[in-house]
């Protein structure tokens, strides 16, 4: 007598997973300096790698899904559904709430695919890819700069400008949220390198001043 397969509980399968950096959550609670500078990962988000002549009839039609394409280098483009990523002049990143993903009953990687049907051009699946790291506090910035050659002065680094560098000689993308807000995509594999160099980058600012 064959066997009868036991159903799969979608709700257990996402208790069980762990983000690339879940096991450092408890350190980046403890590691926070409140009203100064905080550090968290923001799991799961929907990451899409888009490549389309962006000018093109496709790169018209993905544009209307993703609120828009970039024009240039450091610009970011979006709606309520989505924010896209300049990698390159006919490369982005799309990234969403975890919640837009198809698996979850989302369906903007099934939308993307559709809009570039059978022109030339690419859309994969990126969300296990990469992790998401938030930096905020008046102190952000400064920890930042200890292993990022980009130029973070607000004259320099505006709030929703989005550019690829090196932080502690990872590379990522860098993404200015707020004023003193950064989100930080780097790969999966360089999760815990990164976030232990952020937390110890931020440990000098636990410290009392020293008049």
């Amino acid at each position: 007598m064959a066997e009868t397969a036991t159903p799969v509980n979608p709700e257990a399968l996402r208790a069980a997973r762990r983000s690339p950096a879940s096991h450092l959550a408890p350190s980046f609670e403890t590691g926070s300096v409140s009203g100064t500078v905080a550090l968290k990962e923001i799991p799961f988000q929907t990451m899409v790698g888009v490549r389309v002549a962006r000018e093109s009839d496709a790169g018209a039609r993905l544009a209307s899904v993703t609120g828009g394409l970039p024009a240039a280098c450091g610009e970011i483009s979006g709606n309520e559904r989505a924010t896209t990523l300049w990698l390159g002049p006919d490369e982005f990143l799309v990234v969403a709430p975890e919640s837009a993903h198809d698996s979850l009953g989302g369906d903007l990687v099934r939308a993307l695919v559709e809009a570039l049907g059978e022109d030339p051009g690419q859309v994969v699946d990126l969300s296990a890819n990469r992790t998401t790291f938030e930096l905020s506090g008046v102190r952000a910035r400064d920890v930042l700069e200890k292993g990022c050659s980009l130029d973070l002065h607000p004259r320099a680094f505006r709030t929703g400008t989005a550019l690829a560098t090196e932080i502690g000689n990872i590379p990522a993308m860098l993404l200015k949220t707020g004023e003193t807000s950064f989100r930080i995509f780097p790969r999966a594999s360089f999760a815990d390198f990164l976030g232990r160099w952020l937390l110890d980058g931020m440990r000098e600012f636990a410290s009392p001043e020293v008049p």
